[in-house]
Parts: C-alpha cells; structure tokens; sequence
C-alpha cells in the first residue's frame, strides 16, 4: 500500500470483498457527513482503491478517508472481523475513532431519512 502525490492510498495487495464493501461504505458515509458538514469548503474527486469508484471530499474528509481506508486494509482480524462497533482491538487511534463514530452516527441517520433502508442494518449491527 502507498500514497501517490495527493494523498491517496493506493492499494498493492488483493482486496477482499469483505473490504471491498466495507472501503465502499466508508466513503459513502464520509462523502455524506462531507456534504452535511462541510458544504462551503472546496471540494474534489477522491478515488477510492480497487476500482470502488470515487467521492467528492474536502480535505479534510479526504485526509481521514485515507486514514480510515489504510487501517481497514490493515486489520488484524481480517478472518474473523466482526464489525468495527463490537471489535475489541480497535484500529484507530483515539481522536480518529471519535471522528468516525461522529460520521457513522451522521451519516447512518441522513441515510436513512433519504430513505436508504439497506444501511439500516450497518447502523444498528
């Protein structure tokens, strides 16, 4: 895994779907809070790795998004992860983890409010 000029991580390994799916709803979760929070800030495209696509981040969600992507690709119990909320070796350090309950908590209930019922599962589980 390395970093290009931008910041971005890019990835140099295989990425399980597992992590696949869970990189894909990061950045969708973070694009929201991004969107929520911080509209007035400049924004540009983020590519996510694996070919997941990309999100339109300011800088400081791009920042974290690369945080958190790094430490998902990095997780020690990748054969038995549970969901990061029931984990008990969390991957972030503390101010980080403080952000991302702040984006999940956001994000799930704009999510849902916008009607997508399929992350309701993710917000509770």
């Amino acid at each position: 895994m390395m970093k290009d000029k931008q910041g971005i991580v890019t990835v140099m390994e295989t990425v399980t779907r597992q992590q696949k799916k869970d990189i894909k709803l990061l950045g969708k979760f973070v694009e929201v809070y991004c969107a929520g929070k911080h509209s007035g800030s400049a924004c540009s495209p983020v590519v996510l790795p694996a070919g997941l696509g990309e999100r339109t981040l300011c800088t400081e969600c791009a920042t974290f998004l690369s945080y958190a992507i790094t430490r998902r690709l990095k997780c020690p119990l990748e054969a038995e992860k549970p969901s990061c909320k029931h984990c008990k070796t969390h991957c972030y350090a503390k101010p980080q983890l403080a952000k991302v309950k702040e984006i999940m908590a956001y994000s799930g209930r704009a999510l849902m409010m916008r009607g997508r019922l399929d992350y309701i599962w993710h917000y509770f589980f």
